[in-house]
């Protein structure tokens, strides 16, 4: 499902690399780990399909400060599909929404880690957060002075798909991930 909004919005400024000091090199930093699985060259000019699938994975320390890493990290492994703006916002936006509960509610102790992995096919963009806390998340209703609550609601509603899964083998906790279909996508 896709929400339709009554107003277009920008571009964050926070994607534009060198804008904030999380890491102007684009380098993992220290204690943080990445990997990327093999890709086709540059993307072309226009919309078009990627020959080969495009993972990235990465494990940050479980710390809001973070937060602006993974959304530059999402954007530009979503930039390479060259999906619409409004997609690509969509993208980060949700990935930021589930880092921020992973932080906030899955990751209890100073020196948790959290993996995010972004995979982009021809037909999906899937964005997963791994936090090591068993607690599922739920939806809640917010009130409208309350200053969180929203999360899984924004999350659902700027996403085509989203769900939770068991952890990976040999790991505790969860994976909660989202999906993005690829426009014109066969």
């Amino acid at each position: 499902m896709t929400a339709s909004r009554a107003h277009r919005r920008r571009p964050s400024p926070s994607l534009t690399r060198g804008t904030d000091h999380d890491s102007p090199t684009g380098r993992p930093w220290t204690g943080e780990s990445a990997r990327t699985a093999p890709v086709a060259s540059a993307a072309p000019a226009e919309p078009a399909s990627v020959s080969a699938a495009r993972a990235l994975r990465v494990v940050v320390p479980a710390q809001p400060s973070r937060a602006s890493g993974v959304r530059r990290m999402v954007a530009e492994q979503v930039s390479y599909l060259r999906l619409p703006a409004e997609r690509l916002d969509n993208a980060v936006l949700a990935a930021d929404e589930l880092f921020a509960n992973a932080v906030r509610h899955g990751s209890p102790d100073a020196g948790d880690m959290v993996t995010v992995s972004v995979e982009c096919t021809d037909h999906e963009v899937r964005v997963t957060v791994a936090d090591h806390s068993p607690d599922l998340p739920r939806h809640r209703t917010a009130d409208d002075a309350d200053e969180s609550g929203r999360g899984l609601a924004i999350v659902a509603a700027l996403v085509d798909d989203w769900g939770i899964a068991p952890p990976d083998p040999g790991e505790s906790g969860k994976r909660v991930w989202f999906s993005l279909e690829i426009q014109g996508a066969s």
